[in-house]
């Protein structure tokens, strides 16, 4: 599945919501269902900055495509992450990098977060981009 096609399924789903509590009640559903993150990825290395809750990304290459896994300590920006892994995890680089988050703004995320939320939202985005840069290199040089 494309990450338009993705996109289009959380915008789909989103829609069915008629306020903002039911919202936020499903992107902390989506964090909870998410697979635990290995404790060995809990470190400095994968910890995001730019967040104010504790954010932890790792992310591999396999067959071409970058596999994610993510995780945090506060329940609303583990859903956040969530949705981003769901939409981008199993993506090639170019699809990840020529693909901007569109189902933000259509489900009005950004409009409905805290200013250190949004904040941090656009970190997560921007290291799986890093990430998307790094294997698209390293690949390139194969």
């Amino acid at each position: 599945m494309t990450i338009k096609e993705k996109q289009e399924i959380i915008i789909k789903e989103f829609e069915q919501f008629t306020d903002w509590e039911e919202k936020y009640t499903r992107i902390i559903e989506l964090g909870r269902k998410m697979p635990a993150l290995d404790d060995a990825f809990k470190t400095e290395k994968y910890k995001l900055s730019g967040c104010q809750s504790q954010v932890w990304i790792n992310a591999k290459l396999e067959d071409g495509k970058i596999i994610f896994e993510a995780d945090s300590d506060a329940a609303i920006v583990k859903g956040l992450i969530a949705l981003l892994v769901n939409v981008y995890s199993n993506q090639t680089p170019d699809e990840i990098l020529s693909n901007p988050p569109e189902f933000v703004k259509k489900i009005g995320i950004d409009n409905h977060l805290s200013p250190t939320r949004k904040n941090g939202l656009g970190a997560m985005m921007k290291q799986i981009q890093m990430y998307a840069v790094a294997f698209k290199a390293m690949s390139a040089k194969k």
